[in-house]
């Protein structure tokens, strides 16, 4: 899953508690359709151990609507760095939809599909990556497992020999069609009573070697580690959470300068988007 300010591709819909007084019991009864999201910002928006925003600041938001069925939808935003660089408004905009159920006393199957796109951009850089995350919850502690396969598309293809041809925009292999693998583990655990809850997660990419077109990309050197180790707390009385996390990959410097034209802002090529570094964020949720 994205690296976001958002936990998760989809957010968990809101729950209404009962009332005990009758004459508020059909006020107090499940919504049918909820409505949950949230809007922060951050240090540096990282995609799977990536910088997409050239290590600087990010403004991020997302909004779910879910059906008691378990069916929802959603979208989610941040702004780019150099990704700006293949046209439209250096934003990204997924459109998400899915289906959750329920398989036990506190285990979550949760299936769907995001749209990655950027709008005003070119259509070649759009591209969709079905899921499936498997959740588990006993007291603090929850646990997810989730796999995201993109299938192929000119989005994922290897379109240029080298970062220097990407930064120069000259297609060494046009039109080639990748498809790219991740698998990935999270894991939290709520400390009692005190709003702060420690998390971690580990995943790793495989397939999508190289830059698509206009250096569009899920796993840019094919195959890789990322890794994450924090802490978010929730402020009483509030509906903020701070947070931050280290964050790191096996994306070697060499592998790195091939990323670097293209995705930092400038095209300057300097520095590593892909190595350790910690991130801080401030999330307001509804």
């Amino acid at each position: 899953m994205k690296m976001r300010l958002l936990a998760g591709v989809a957010s968990l819909a809101a729950a209404y508690l009962a009332s005990a007084a009758p004459a508020l019991a059909q006020d107090a009864e499940v919504k049918p359709i909820t409505v949950s999201g949230s809007v922060g910002i951050v240090s540096d928006y990282r995609f799977r151990g990536v910088s997409q925003s050239d290590k600087n600041l990010a403004v991020q938001g997302g909004i779910t609507i879910a059906h008691e069925s378990g069916f929802y939808i959603g979208t989610w935003g941040s702004n780019l760095a150099g990704w700006g660089t293949f046209g439209g408004a250096n934003m990204e905009l997924d459109l998400i939809a899915g289906y959750k159920a329920q398989l036990g006393q506190g285990a979550t199957l949760d299936v769907g599909a995001t749209w990655y796109m950027y709008p005003s951009g070119f259509n070649n850089t759009d591209f969709i990556e079905p899921y499936a995350k498997l959740s588990g919850t006993t007291g603090p502690l929850s646990l997810t497992a989730g796999v995201a396969y993109a299938p192929k598309q000119e989005a994922l293809g290897a379109w240029y020999a080298t970062g220097a041809d990407a930064a120069a925009g000259v297609y060494t292999n046009p039109g080639d069609k990748n498809d790219n693998l991740y698998l990935w583990g999270d894991g939290a655990i709520g400390v009692p009573n005190t709003g702060l809850t420690v998390k971690a997660h580990i995943g790793y990419s495989n397939g999508n070697k190289g830059l698509g077109p206009f250096a569009t990309s899920v796993a840019p050197t094919g195959e890789y580690w990322d890794w994450l180790i924090g802490a978010d707390y929730v402020i009483p009385n509030t509906p903020l959470t701070v947070g931050v996390a280290y964050i790191d990959t096996d994306i070697s410097k060499r592998e790195s300068a091939y990323l670097q034209p293209s995705f930092s802002r400038g095209q300057d090529g300097t520095g590593t988007i892909a190595g350790s570094t910690v991130v801080a964020s401030l999330t307001a949720a509804f």
